[in-house]
């Protein structure tokens, strides 16, 4: 009897040919590896990918922008009469910006030349002008407020609670008198410099630790606020002793390129990085609370606490 007609047979069921090539590519997926999946699959369940998701969710960079150019515009103009007004120091605001960047000698004297004499400040700001600093300096804590809100994903707080940006300008200015008030001696001794230094750090840690919880209308415990508050201070610190190393050069070489107007850039550049440390800390030490606080849970369900 003929054989009926058909495509030839090659040994495998008809009826499994097409789920048993799948079947065979998912078994070649983890021989050959779709590794680079996997790779991004375990950077973007790190602690590094999750800063990065959330920082570029709360667009960290251009806050820190935004921090800069408010600072520039409605800060620094009040911090310039402040200083003015210090009379028991009478080293204007220059001097103070000297000794937040750390700059060298030919570097501060460009510092000096582009804020001037304070006497000058004073003498020229009328009442008028004062109390419009004194609204636009609000504005400013307002912006920090906002950008600690989106770092803990909050609702942005009610109009009632201004008052605390106000209350909250004033400590700033009150903390920044402190920090020019107490700076080490020239030639002192390496241990009277590590303790200033450490006075410093731990002052920085206790304002923006109070910083976050005011702000934020206490609606953060000040155990979750504290990991930010460190890195903070660290991250300050950290970016002096660049200032050190990079900005007081490249303002000695701004300066005769660019004059004046290069100094600016360089300060402008110093302030964003002021900006990314203020709020990229607060981001990472929610990262780091949320870590330390999952750890815990974790240890009380083993051990049935």
């Amino acid at each position: 009897m003929p054989s009926t007609p058909g495509p030839p047979y090659d040994g495998a069921p008809a009826e499994h040919g097409p789920e048993h090539g799948r079947e065979h590519d998912r078994e070649r997926g983890p021989e050959h590896g779709h590794w680079f999946q996997r790779l991004h699959t375990r950077v973007l369940v790190s602690p590094v990918g999750l800063a990065w998701n959330r920082g570029r969710a709360m667009e960290l960079m251009h806050r820190a922008m935004g921090f800069a150019a408010l600072s520039l515009l409605t800060l620094v103009p009040l911090l310039i009469v402040v200083a003015a007004a210090d009379l028991a120091s009478g080293q204007g605001f220059a001097r103070w910006l000297v000794q937040g960047l750390g700059v060298s000698e030919v570097s501060e004297e460009e510092v000096e030349r582009l804020f001037g004499q304070p006497g000058q400040a004073l003498q020229r700001t009328t009442a008028f002008g004062l109390t419009a600093l004194a609204a636009f300096g609000v504005t400013f804590g307002s912006a920090v407020q906002t950008g600690y809100e989106r770092a803990w994903d909050l609702p942005t707080a009610r109009w009632h609670t201004m008052w605390r940006h106000v209350v909250w300008l004033a400590v700033l200015v009150a903390c920044l008198l402190l920090f020019v008030a107490t700076p080490a001696p020239a030639e002192s001794p390496a241990m009277v410099t590590a303790l200033v230094a450490l006075g410093d750090l731990i002052g920085t840690f206790l304002f923006f630790w109070w910083s976050q919880r005011f702000l934020l209308c206490g609606r953060i415990r000040w155990r979750a606020l504290a990991p930010g508050a460190v890195l903070t201070a660290l991250g300050l610190l950290g970016l002096r002793v660049f200032s050190q190393l990079v900005f007081s050069p490249l303002i000695a070489s701004n300066a005769v390129t660019y004059g004046q107007f290069g100094t600016v850039l360089v300060l402008q550049s110093w302030l964003v990085g002021v900006g990314f440390v203020v709020y990229g800390s607060a981001l990472v030490g929610r990262l780091v609370h949320e870590r330390l606080l999952d750890r815990r849970l974790r240890r009380a369900a083993l051990t049935g606490g």
